[in-house]
């Protein structure tokens, strides 16, 4: 079977969510399409030779539908008949590009492949894609969930309460995020990996200046009574500033065999080492990436302590704090430029976004081993194990 290796990767600025946001006045079809663009001008790769563009968006509806990968390639310039789909893993629907198409080169199905992703959540907002009144669950999933399930927020909390996770450790573990994402800015880590757009050139959501102090005099985002009542050991520790923001955003890597770019002449970042999905409960919903790392890892053939860098994107910090206490993985080497928290998470972008970190972060350490993990909403991971090319 042959190798598949990532020779480029890149992406936007991360704007807020929002009307105001720094990139709310683009398109989402430009926002992927100027990675794509960036990708192919920085590799020196000729468009023409992609076999395929996989990308993911969650929110799939308005101005994201009728496969928006598609319409970001014609976008972008590349010849017609280079073709396109959007898949949706939820949040790790761009890690699941990458997947599919490092399995697609490693196959040999494919010899160069772009894996992407998307989401402007300022001008699709979350939810869009479910009108009012309309149920995307089903009567089969209420037989089995009689009691119903809960959204991300809640079961944020319930993971706070099952790991005993105080809000202090939250709070901390959020400026942590905040402050390694201002010392990569400061120290010019990311400019190898961001392509500036439309005058916007750093990550809008990052609050430098975030304290403990600060983020302990925000009340709880999620508190119900209906909620509070049916799962009493809920202490309402999680707030906006220890979960990820919304955001508009987008990323993509340029993947290929080894020995197509050994031909083409082009210097691999990483090669794609070891990959694996679950699926985990429902009510907890992002406890997946635990039993997706220990996956991982076994089809690799290693341990925790091989790994030198960890992507595990924060959603909220109490998916990570767990996913910690339950790995015993080092902190110190979890999101060492930050994490969703402070740099945001647009969601059908983070997989990608992730990855591009990652095998910067890598090669710039000089680093061999990286995992990337991604909980998702209704209770599934993606992670993968990236290998650093010398």
């Amino acid at each position: 079977m042959r190798d598949a290796v990532i020779v480029e990767a890149v992406r936007t600025p991360v704007g807020k969510g929002k009307p105001n946001g720094s990139l709310a006045h683009v398109h989402p079809v430009e926002l992927l399409a100027h990675t794509l663009r960036t990708l192919v001008e920085r590799s020196g790769v000729d468009p023409a030779l992609i076999d395929d563009v996989i990308g993911g968006t969650v929110d799939q509806v308005g101005e994201q539908a009728m496969n928006t990968t598609r319409y970001a390639v014609l976008s972008a310039g590349f010849p017609e008949t280079v073709p396109a789909t959007t898949v949706d893993r939820q949040c790790g629907s761009s890690q699941q590009a990458v997947h599919f198409a490092a399995q697609g080169v490693m196959s040999g199905a494919y010899d160069i492949v772009v894996a992407c992703g998307v989401e402007s959540m300022s001008r699709v907002p979350m939810w869009s894609n479910v009108p009012a009144g309309k149920d995307p669950f089903g009567p089969g999933v209420a037989a089995r969930y009689p009691e119903g399930l809960v959204p991300q927020g809640i079961s944020a909390e319930l993971i706070a309460a099952k790991w005993s996770l105080s809000r202090a450790e939250l709070d901390a573990f959020a400026v942590s995020s905040h402050q390694r994402a201002a010392a990569a800015w400061e120290a010019g880590r990311f400019d190898a990996e961001v392509a500036p757009l439309d005058g916007v050139s750093r990550d809008e959501s990052l609050r430098p200046g975030t304290t403990a102090e600060i983020l302990a005099g925000l009340k709880p985002a999620y508190y119900d009574p209906g909620f509070a009542e049916r799962f009493p050991q809920i202490e309402w520790n999680v707030t906006a500033g220890n979960a990820s923001p919304v955001n508009d955003g987008a990323s993509a890597v340029l993947i290929m065999a080894g020995e197509t770019a050994e031909r083409l002449g082009l210097r691999p970042l990483a090669r794609l080492h070891a990959f694996a999905v679950t699926g985990s409960d429902p009510l907890l919903m992002l406890t997946g990436v635990i039993p997706a790392t220990e996956k991982v890892l076994r089809r690799a053939g290693l341990t925790v302590g091989d790994i030198d860098l960890f992507e595990v994107n924060e959603a909220f910090s109490s998916v990570v704090l767990a996913w910690r206490q339950e790995t015993g993985a080092d902190l110190a080497k979890v999101n060492v430029h930050g994490g969703a928290i402070a740099l945001g998470h647009p969601l059908g972008a983070s997989g990608t976004r992730l990855t591009t970190t990652l095998v910067h972060a890598l090669r710039e350490r000089g680093a061999r081993y990286g995992l990337q993990t991604m909980c998702e909403a209704g209770g599934l991971a993606n992670a993968m194990i990236l290998e650093a090319v010398r």
